[in-house]
């Protein structure tokens, strides 16, 4: 193994949309082959038909566009190993499973689904109430261990609807090393004999991903720790294939947790709490529910990347702010967790403010441009740059920026008048009414110059500052917040600060 070349893949289903746990799988194993300077495949794991929804495939291309982490091969980039698809891949399986039949490893089920019912509710107990089909009972169902060779042919013969299951070893002691959680054991007698390949001739996931990761030549799989109970059944099919020396390296990543820790995050619990679970926005075509992702609610790619990277990963210092590019220099698989990864929002949206407020104020203006044209705005990119550099501090998303500074593109249509009343008066509105004539005298209408002239003519009245900066906020904002006030009136412009001291003065003295 160590003189291959590193060879990984993500393995979707196209059921609908991605969740984070499942593009966190993508960067880790993007991470390790890039670091090795190997390739990162995607394969579709479309053997299951009944599930498939269309958009999936697209939803997952889109996805991986937009994180930025781009496969070598794939359905869409093609590659030596094409097809990338299961379903266009379906001739290759079956001799697979024949020839674990002829071994001896497998055997011909032909049980009706009415018969594996029966089986279940009559042997279901308080202890066993899935009943699982397995060495303890295969002997009592229809298949090549209960019918004799001639029956066997014959219903062959006839087409029979069968499956091809794998003969799991009655209590047979395995142990494989996991690069996270070094040895793990498994006992065989308390695996179900997986079905391999099913009555339609597409093989399941367990018979598809071996003979898959074979003929790709993958030498190391990444996945969720939920597949560890599928190990022994993995393992079993890599050796009974004759295939062992080149099976690929195990990893088992920890779950994504529920804030509390109880239990795996799942998107219930993102609808319960008012967080996206996904990475894009999904609207399943069959049901119409619509999901809300990541991307819509105004995360940035890297700043979601690098909050992914930290669910279960760090560098073993305090860092906690990675480029891609470090990201690849320093991810290790020892330094992993075994352990669960509570996801924390709060977090999330620090790593995006994080990257918000250091992204150039051009960037942010491309970005925020759609903001402004669903609202109706026309604005020049250097002014709406200018905006986002005034008010990206106070921002954890892109569309932020209409609420920190919707005043930049439009008039208040109201005062916080009770702000600003209780003191007003004449001297004040006066100093308002004589400063507005004064700003033709500005040098330079920059914040500077301009503060400087609010102060001097403010010391000329004998009025404080702090009792004139507030009406002036209001004036221009309609209320207490926005960015410094002179930084404001220099970029909403002369004619524009002037009209707004106007309206104000007539408000505030109504």
């Amino acid at each position: 193994m160590d003189n291959k070349k590193v060879r990984v893949r993500f393995a979707p289903s196209p059921t609908g949309g991605l969740h984070l746990g499942g593009v966190r799988t993508v960067l880790f194993n993007y991470l390790f082959a890039k670091q090795h300077k190997g390739d990162f495949i995607l394969r579709i794991e479309d053997t299951d038909q009944t599930r498939y929804v269309p958009g999936a495939e697209e939803y997952i291309n889109e996805t991986l566009r937009w994180c930025g982490l781009s496969p070598d091969e794939s359905p869409a980039v093609g590659g030596p190993y094409a097809p990338y698809r299961q379903s266009e891949r379906k001739p290759l399986y079956r001799q697979y499973a024949e020839q674990l039949v002829l071994s001896g490893h497998a055997y011909y089920a032909f049980d009706t689904p009415e018969e594996l019912e029966s089986m279940r509710e009559r042997l279901k107990t308080p202890e066993n109430p899935q009943p699982q089909y397995n060495h303890k009972i295969r002997e009592k169902m229809r298949n090549s261990f209960s019918l004799s060779e001639a029956e066997v042919k014959e219903l062959l013969a006839n087409n029979t609807p069968h499956v091809i299951r794998i003969k799991m070893p009655a209590d047979q002691e395995m142990t494989f090393t996991d690069m996270i959680r070094g040895e793990v054991t498994f006992n065989t007698g308390q695996v179900d004999d997986k079905v391999l390949l099913k009555a339609d001739g597409m093989p399941t996931y367990h018979l598809a991903v071996v003979v898959d990761d074979y003929l790709m030549k993958i030498t190391h799989a990444f996945r969720g720790e939920e597949w560890l109970p599928s190990a022994p059944v993995h393992i079993l099919l890599w050796k009974y294939l004759g295939w062992e020396a080149d099976m690929p390296q195990w990893a088992h990543l920890p779950l994504i947790l529920k804030p509390d820790g109880n239990g795996k995050l799942s998107k219930r619990d993102g609808d319960r709490l008012g967080f996206p679970v996904y990475a894009m926005n999904w609207t399943d075509p069959r049901s119409n529910e619509f999901t809300k992702g990541f991307r819509e609610l105004g995360f940035l790619p890297e700043a979601f990347i690098n909050m992914l990277a930290m669910l279960g990963w760090n560098d073993g210092t305090e860092q906690e702010i990675f480029s891609l590019e470090e990201l690849v220099n320093k991810f290790s698989i020892d330094r992993v967790h075994k352990a669960g990864a509570k996801f924390d929002y709060e977090k999330a949206k620090w790593f995006n403010h994080q990257y918000l407020h250091h992204k150039d104020n051009e960037s942010l203006a491309r970005l925020f441009a759609p903001v402004l044209e669903e609202k109706g705005v026309k604005a020049a990119p250097e002014y709406v740059a200018t905006v986002a550099g005034l008010v990206k501090e106070r921002c954890y998303f892109v569309n932020e920026i209409w609420d920190h500074g919707f005043f930049f593109f439009e008039a208040p249509a109201a005062y916080d008048e009770a702000a600003v009343k209780p003191k007003w008066n004449a001297d004040k509105a006066a100093f308002f009414a004589a400063w507005a004539e004064k700003l033709d005298d500005v040098s330079a209408f920059t914040a500077p110059e301009l503060e400087a002239s609010f102060k001097a003519l403010a010391a000329e009245k004998n009025i404080k500052m702090g009792e004139l900066q507030l009406p002036f906020r209001i004036m221009l904002t309609g209320g207490k917040f926005g960015p410094p006030v002179f930084d404001i009136a220099a970029t909403i412009g002369l004619t524009e600060t002037r009209t707004r001291i106007a309206k104000g003065v007539a408000a505030f003295n109504s």
